[in-house]
């Protein structure tokens, strides 16, 4: 954590989005992360919706409670990510990903500390205005998915809450994947104008999980979830997570390494991938925590503590988010 005061400067001026200069990926960028497709797979040239995806946290620094977008090393890991997880889209639309002074990793250690939720919220405020122009980009009837990871997932949740609840955009969304941030079924869920995808073509509705390998040690995210209160203003202590299975589309179950059309396996450059498949399964456990199994072989180096794979919530499944895209965007249009 920073062991300095928060000071809205130190995080440089605000992004234009009204400028290419302040978006990782956009449908007019000559470098767009997100059009990467590993081999077997191509970009339509015809889009059916458009993906607003939000990067998780790649500024480490302890300097400052955000970092500012020209922060050359958080960008740089903002790209890999990019690549590695909004590309699961480009199969359903062009993606728009905005850079955005994201808050450090630390401020997630101290969620009670005052420094941490305005660091957050100003992040927050970057996304939101992001997010405007975006949707001001697009034509009135173009469906919407929503996407994030982490950091970018929490954010998503309150843009869900807050521009979208109660107006017109609510009927244009696709679905909206807030992987890699605990929701609870009943102190979060309620609020956030999207009931769950219940079902593999259901549509208007959230996708979250979270990726563990066994043993499994989730104590890092439980006491965080234990000690705050939901977006329903109701406690999230001793409540379940929503758990989507990325293999069924599904809310809870588990399905067998089989069912996997393809995981990125990084290189050991991790800036490469290779698609493999069958080699993850799928299960969601009694508390909302999705299990793959023993510990999978080439992703040791970025496991987090208690066998969290957090870092690759998204590659351990990407050709099936392609797939579950892809699948409810052609139900939504239906």
């Amino acid at each position: 954590m920073p062991s300095t005061d928060f000071v809205e400067r130190d995080a440089g001026p605000a992004p234009d989005y009204a400028k290419v200069t302040a978006w990782l990926a956009r449908p007019d960028l000559a470098v767009d992360p997100t059009r990467y497709v590993p081999a077997g797979f191509e970009t339509p040239a015809a889009h059916a919706a458009a993906i607003f995806y939000v990067p998780p946290t790649t500024y480490l620094s302890k300097a400052h409670w955000n970092g500012p977008i020209a922060d050359a090393d958080a960008k740089a890991r903002a790209v890999l990510f990019a690549k590695s997880q909004a590309s699961a889209f480009n199969g359903s639309g062009s993606v728009w990903a905005p850079l955005y002074r994201q808050a450090t990793l630390g401020a997630f250690l101290a969620a009670d500390d005052p420094r941490s939720a305005k660091a957050l919220d100003l992040a927050y405020a970057d996304v939101a205005r992001a997010f405007d122009a975006f949707i001001a980009a697009q034509p009135a009837d173009m469906p919407i998915i929503l996407a994030g990871h982490s950091q970018g997932s929490l954010h998503l949740l309150r843009l869900l809450r807050e521009k979208v609840r109660g107006t017109e955009l609510r009927s244009r969304i696709v679905a909206a994947y807030a992987i890699g941030w605990p929701i609870s079924l009943t102190a979060d869920l309620p609020a956030l104008s999207l009931p769950a995808c219940r079902e593999p073509k259901s549509h208007g509705c959230l996708l979250a999980w979270q990726s563990f390998a066994e043993p499994a040690e989730p104590r890092l995210i439980t006491a965080y979830f234990d000690a705050t209160g939901g977006y329903a203003g109701l406690p999230r202590k001793g409540t379940k997570m929503l758990c989507t299975n990325p293999l069924t589309g599904s809310v809870g179950g588990s399905a067998p390494a089989s069912a996997n059309r393809g995981t990125l396996v990084p290189r050991t450059d991790y800036a490469r991938a290779d698609l493999e498949k069958g080699r993850v399964p799928a299960a969601c456990t009694p508390e909302g925590l999705l299990s793959i199994g023993e510990a999978p072989d080439g992703f040791g180096r970025y496991v987090l503590p208690g066998n969290n794979y957090h870092v690759f919530d998204y590659a351990l499944f990407w050709a099936n988010i392609r797939a579950d895209a892809e699948r409810r965007t052609l139900a939504f249009a239906r």
